[in-house]
């Protein structure tokens, strides 16, 4: 790895021939010392977990001199893939991502608890804007699983909300955490009526989780990018009146819209 002070501009990847190895991808202008920094933070938490297997580590420019830096670094150990994504300033946002992924690594080890949401780790994305397109379109073969196995997706993958077909009702639906500790279940339709339980058991982390009693809303996708954007949401999980299917819009750090479509 070079320590040239120059900047990468379109995307440009590299490629470390230590153990373990660790591919650095950039976006945009990121000053090279960014990348030996990522290189260097991600490698120490990795050996600090005794991992040995590939990680990938992606680094995005701001576009404009007030947005922030944009850091996710990704590794699979004994095949299951643990994510995490932060923002911030410069090459603040690499030690920040350095430092949650050793938490989640912890995490997963049982070393470490969950800490309480919202995340002060994360960038707020609930705004009020004007409608934005939806840029990136993922038609995802949706995991059929419990709520617990998802909500172990959502805290591996470090996601604020994550899709998945239920098994308990065969419908799609979404879990995201709650405030301030556990998770939250939206499906399409079945809900929890008013006065019976609204609790599923705990998840694998022991954090509750707690079924919304609203079915989905029923949009077409330009519908829901109104919704969302002039609602101030984050996210949001509703069914397709052309597909029938569940859906997830959500906001990006660059305030467009991604949405997550079952293939």
């Amino acid at each position: 790895m070079g320590q040239e002070m120059y900047s990468l501009s379109s995307t440009q990847h590299w490629t470390t021939a230590a153990d373990p190895e660790l591919a650095v991808t950039t976006r945009g202008e990121v000053p090279a010392q960014d990348v030996t920094r990522a290189v260097r933070a991600i490698t120490r938490v990795m050996r600090r977990h005794h991992l040995d297997s590939p990680a990938r580590v992606r680094v995005t420019a701001p576009r404009a001199n007030d947005e922030p830096t944009l850091v996710q670094a990704n590794i699979r150990t004994n095949d299951t893939l643990t994510r995490v994504q932060v923002t911030g300033p410069g090459g603040f946002a690499v030690t920040f991502a350095a430092e949650r992924l050793d938490r989640q690594l912890a995490r997963r080890a049982g070393k470490e608890a969950r800490g309480a949401w919202p995340d002060p780790a994360r960038r707020p994305l609930a705004q009020v804007t004007e409608t934005r397109p939806i840029i990136r379109r993922k038609d995802c073969a949706l995991m059929t699983g419990t709520p617990l196995e998802a909500s172990t997706v959502l805290d591996a993958m470090d996601y604020d909300a994550y899709l998945f077909t239920d098994a308990d009702t065969g419908e799609d639906a979404i879990v995201t955490w709650a405030d301030p500790h556990g998770v939250r279940l939206a499906r399409q339709h079945r809900t929890v009526a008013a006065g019976d339980s609204a609790h599923l058991p705990l998840t694998a982390s022991a954090m509750p989780v707690r079924v919304v009693q609203d079915a989905a809303p029923v949009y077409a996708e330009d519908e829901a990018s109104d919704v969302l954007c002039r609602g101030g949401l984050p996210y949001l999980f509703f069914t397709d009146s052309h597909s029938g299917r569940g859906n997830l819009l959500y906001r990006r750090y660059d305030g467009d819209l991604t949405i997550v479509v079952p293939s």
